[in-house]
């Protein structure tokens, strides 16, 4: 990958790109809806017949978890797809409330210091991947030329059990948003092909071993990629990522996507207030306007 300023910045996807839900293939869904309710502490906004939504209570929803029963667990090394999804937390307090809360449940999470944020992680019933994290301020962030620094360092965790104040998790904050989605991808140039010069995300990292980051806005990443496992794509009966959300401020700015995408060569379908594509591994993604929830 190249690290210099040219091919880094696309400038194609708008500065107040966001991301919005995921929808989830789970095989439970009395099962998911107690983990995410209950060590997320999401809170559940809707559930009709094999379906249900999580977020924070007044807010659009964060998660859709779709049931569909017997599907097989994800496995050790993954599937192409989804790696984990990250809840991004308003401050350091909350991750640090976030932190006693899991431990004292006896789970042992993944935790790391990634410079830029730091975070925990921990799979839901079915295997996949969430990431629970905290930003950093972005005036602490450093660069190596035009490349974000970013780490996976050991986590202080008794430091950031500190700053929680000793109060108790009381289940997601107002302010919580999907802060990531990282995926397992099978080639790191056609993911950048498609993220980066179709769907206009600027890299941020390329010099992390195995690993591609993508954002919009200056951001450290609204989107990364890997090529940690051996794939191959998440079956239709396997839990799996079933689409993710990319929020951009109009819906005429998604008709700019559409056309990128369908330049180059990509398969895009008309879908409620934007459009659906799917990588070249079959993530789908729905691009939509902010003003279609």
């Amino acid at each position: 990958m190249s690290d210099t300023n040219v091919f880094a910045r696309s400038s194609a996807a708008p500065e107040q790109t966001h991301l919005g839900a995921v929808h989830l293939q789970i095989s439970d869904l009395e099962r998911s809806v107690e983990y995410y309710q209950g060590v997320l502490g999401m809170d559940l906004l809707e559930r009709g017949a094999g379906r249900a939504s999580l977020g924070v209570r007044g807010a659009t929803p964060l998660a859709y978890l779709v049931e569909k029963a017997g599907v097989a667990p994800v496995p050790p090394r993954g599937r192409f797809g989804l790696y984990h999804f990250a809840l991004l937390l308003p401050d350091r307090v909350a991750l640090g409330r976030f932190a006693a809360h899991v431990l004292r449940l006896g789970f042992r999470p993944g935790m790391a210091d990634h410079a830029v944020s730091e975070a925990l992680y921990l799979s839901d019933p079915d295997g996949l991947g969430i990431e629970v994290y905290a930003d950093r301020p972005r005036g602490s962030w450093t660069y190596r030329g035009d490349e974000l620094v970013m780490t996976t360092e050991p986590l202080d965790v008794g430091g950031l059990i500190t700053a929680g104040e000793g109060n108790e998790w009381d289940g997601v904050p107002d302010g919580t948003t999907m802060g990531h989605v990282h995926l397992h991808v099978g080639d790191l140039a056609r993911a950048d092909a498609f993220y980066h010069r179709a769907l206009g995300f600027d890299k941020t990292v390329w010099s992390y071993p195995g690993a591609l980051f993508f954002s919009a806005g200056g951001y450290h990443h609204h989107l990364g990629t890997n090529i940690w496992s051996p794939g191959p794509s998440a079956g239709a009966d396997e839990a799996r990522l079933l689409e993710w959300e990319l929020v951009i401020p109009e819906r005429s700015q998604t008709n700019d996507v559409a056309e990128r995408l369908g330049a180059g060569g990509y398969v895009v379908d008309d879908a409620p207030e934007g459009v659906r594509t799917s990588d070249p591994w079959g993530t789908q993604v729905y691009i939509r306007s902010e003003e279609s929830r």
